[in-house]
């Protein structure tokens, strides 16, 4: 495909004017190490043959969505009330005919658009969190503040590569109006990839509507502009704001992410090869009816599952059982032929402390193994999705840079063997200024933000900040020089305009 400026649809507007000045971009990392491979192919098999048992004796749920169900009736499943089941290897073979194995997302700064899909590995924020918690004000219900404030933190890191969605929830909006206006602040604050809502069909398409104010409705209809992440209400039922969120994104041409939730437990069984099996084929289900509205439309191939604590029914994250089954998922999909997306930094912790960053690299580790393209809820999250943390945003960020060279695996070329600083060295010296040494010195190693390397009494000297306290400077310190991304004021008015009008015509709702 030709180079081609997102904002094509605007390009009158907008492709004269210098940008103002931005934080280093880098569009994903890039896998350059193996996918780890948990189970056989014939293990995979065995799990594809239960996953069409249940698809075909149980089947699943379709809830006040006749639509779905007659797009389903017409492509074979059978029907009957709300209920859908499917002949083996149906699901399968929709999917394999039409969907994209990668897709372009473009973000309106072209240089930021990024590829999901292949070797490549995109990081994503945390998700959906009506509490925010920093270390001044601790927990708290979210603003609109705080989610402006937590995209203006996700754009000026450059290890996030896209903006995200729900970051958190603005409580202080009306429910049935702040999609509007999150939409609204990721074209505003940010000019990173990004998501829109998925709560109602219209909400939904209130953001692919907004998303064409930004980039013309053509290139819209030609290329993925915007995501919504899709949960469908595991087990086995996908209600009609889901089904018809994936319907209102694959009419567009925009991506649905197919992302089952499912709890060992609670809304799964016990047993995590049970809970794969069922979250695989919810996937499939969500996926096929992607294909079915329009088929060749990007789609991701998504995965949610984790465990309860059996004393309390509360969540837990990070556990072995749950990177256990993110492995699975990751090469069931890659089976499948789509884009994955696989756990993320997820905790119950509380507070950023150790817990938190145990649970959330045990999960993030899974996801880079497994395969994962899209990784949504990589920073941020604490207590189970419930809260947002500034401090850990940063501090999840600093892993994901780490991420980023660990993908890359190790070199083996002449360069990397240092045989001519062997022999500059030789035997019993040290490396320290050779030349060798002196040539990488810069970008030898990858180098964190946040940890603290210093001896004692230097650390001591300057205060004893543990990583929590030098992540609240850090963010307090990137706002500081947050400086927002050139929006073009004739676009910029058409949003706000969009936005008035749309609002007008509703009451406030709260619930």
């Amino acid at each position: 495909m030709p180079h081609l400026n997102p904002i094509s649809g605007r390009n009158r507007r907008h492709s004269a004017k210098p940008r103002s000045p931005s934080p280093r971009i880098i569009t994903g990392a890039t896998r350059e190490i193996p996918t780890y491979d948990l189970v056989s192919s014939e293990a995979l098999e065995i799990i594809e043959a239960k996953s069409d048992e249940l698809l075909k004796e149980v089947g699943v749920r379709f809830v006040d969505d006749p639509e779905a169900l007659s797009l389903f009736r017409e492509a074979g499943a059978t029907v009957f009330q709300d209920r859908v089941r499917f002949d083996p290897g149906h699901l399968r073979q929709i999917i394999r005919s039409t969907a994209p194995t990668s897709f372009r997302q473009h973000a309106r700064n072209p240089e930021r658009s990024i590829t999901i899909g292949g070797k490549n590995v995109v990081f994503s924020p945390g998700y959906g969190m009506p509490f925010v918690r920093d270390l001044d004000r601790g927990r708290r219900y979210a603003t609109y503040e705080d989610f402006e404030n937590l995209i203006k933190l996700t754009y000026m890191s450059p290890w996030l590569h896209h903006s995200g969605g729900t970051i958190c929830e603005p409580t202080d909006l009306p429910v049935n109006k702040r999609h509007l206006d999150m939409v609204y602040a990721h074209l505003k604050w940010s000019d990173k990839p990004f998501m829109g809502s998925v709560t109602a069909v219209d909400r939904a398409q209130d953001s692919i509507d907004m998303a064409r104010i930004v980039f013309g409705e053509d290139f819209v209809d030609r290329n993925c502009v915007i995501m919504a992440n899709v949960n469908m209400n595991s087990p086995l039922v996908f209600d009609q704001a889901m089904s018809g969120a994936i319907r209102t994104y694959a009419a567009a041409n925009q991506c649905p992410n197919i992302v089952p939730f499912v709890l060992g437990g609670a809304t799964a069984p016990v047993s995590m090869t049970a809970a794969v099996t069922q979250a695989y084929s919810e996937v499939l289900v969500g996926c096929a009816l992607a294909q079915l509205v329009r088929p060749g439309s990007p789609v991701i191939f998504g995965n949610f599952v984790t465990t309860v604590d059996l004393r309390t029914g509360s969540p837990t994250f990070g556990t072995p059982e749950a990177a256990l089954g993110s492995l699975i998922a990751g090469q069931l999909g890659r089976r499948l032929g789509l884009p994955i997306r696989c756990s993320g930094a997820f905790s119950a912790s509380k507070l950023p402390d150790a817990q938190s960053m145990l649970e959330s690299v045990m999960a993030l580790h899974a996801a880079i193994q497994g395969g994962a393209n899209f990784v949504l809820q990589s920073a941020g999250w604490l207590e189970g999705a419930l809260t947002m943390s500034y401090e850990k945003l940063v501090m999840d960020a600093d892993v994901l840079g780490a991420m980023h060279t660990y993908l890359k695996g190790p070199s083996l070329d002449n360069e990397a063997f240092a045989m001519d600083a062997f022999r500059e060295v030789g035997p019993g010296g040290h490396f320290f200024g050779c030349s060798h040494t002196m040539r990488h010195y810069q970008d030898a190693f990858h180098e964190t933000e946040l940890s603290d390397t210093q001896n004692f009494e230097t650390w001591t000297d300057r205060g004893e900040t543990d990583m929590v306290q030098r992540a609240n400077t850090k963010w307090k310190r990137d706002l500081e020089r947050y400086e927002a991304p050139e929006l073009d004021p004739a676009i910029d008015e058409e949003l706000q305009d969009f936005m008035i009008r749309r609002k007008s015509r509703l009451p406030d709702m709260w619930h």
